[in-house]
C-alpha cells in the first residue's frame, strides 16, 4: 500500500489538478524545465522559419517589381517621341518623291539614328501589314470599308499609323482599316 501512495504522489507531482469554469476537475501535465525549453525552442524555430520564408518572398516580389518598373520607366518619354518618328517617316516619303539625293541621305541618317536610339531603349514596332487577319488585341480598327477583293474580308486593308510596343506591352496600337 505504501508503494501505491508513493506512485500516486509521484503522479500528482507531475500533474496539476485544476477546476474549470463548470467545476469539473482537469488534469494538466506540467513539463520539466528541459521539456519546456525544448518546446519553446521548437516554437521559436517555427517562427523564425516562417519569418525567413516571408522575407524571401518579399525580396523576390520587390525585385520583380523593380525590374518591371525599370522596363517601363521610360514609357512616357518614348510615347512622346512617337509623333516625331511618324513625322520622319512622312518626311522620308516626301523627300523620295523630290529626288534630292543629298537631302534624302541626310534625313535617312537622322531617321536611323533616332530609330536606333529608341530601339536601344526597348521600343519595337508592332509588325502588322495589309492582308493580315484583324486582331483587336494588337490593332485598332478606325474604320471599315467594303472589301476590295473577297479574300480581304475581315482582314486588314491598310495600315494608317504604325503601332509600337515596349517589352511585351503595346504602348500604341496600330491604326488600321479593315475590309467588310
Amino acid at each position: 500500500m505504501n508503494t501505491e501512495i508513493n506512485e500516486n504522489e509521484q503522479e500528482l507531482d507531475e500533474t496539476t489538478i485544476e477546476n474549470n469554469a463548470n467545476g469539473e476537475q482537469l488534469i494538466i501535465e506540467e513539463l520539466t524545465p528541459e521539456e519546456q525549453m525544448a518546446k519553446d525552442l521548437a516554437n521559436e524555430k517555427d517562427k523564425f522559419l516562417r519569418l525567413f520564408a516571408e522575407f524571401e518572398n518579399y525580396k523576390k516580389r520587390t525585385a520583380k517589381e523593380r525590374i518591371e518598373l525599370y522596363k517601363t520607366a521610360n514609357q512616357d518619354v518614348l510615347q512622346s517621341m512617337l509623333p516625331v518618328l511618324d513625322d520622319f517617316d512622312r518626311a522620308m516619303a516626301e523627300i523620295k518623291k523630290s529626288e534630292d539625293d543629298v537631302l534624302l541621305r541626310g534625313v535617312e541618317l537622322i531617321h536611323e539614328k533616332l530609330k536606333n536610339t529608341l530601339v536601344s531603349k526597348g521600343l519595337e514596332e508592332v509588325s502588322i501589314k495589309a492582308g493580315d487577319i484583324f486582331d483587336a488585341d494588337i490593332a485598332e480598327a478606325i474604320t471599315q470599308i467594303p472589301s476590295p477583293s473577297p479574300n480581304l474580308k475581315g482582314k486588314i486593308v491598310d495600315v494608317i499609323e504604325k503601332g509600337y510596343k515596349l517589352g511585351d506591352r503595346i504602348i500604341r496600337f496600330p491604326k488600321v482599316v479593315t475590309g467588310q
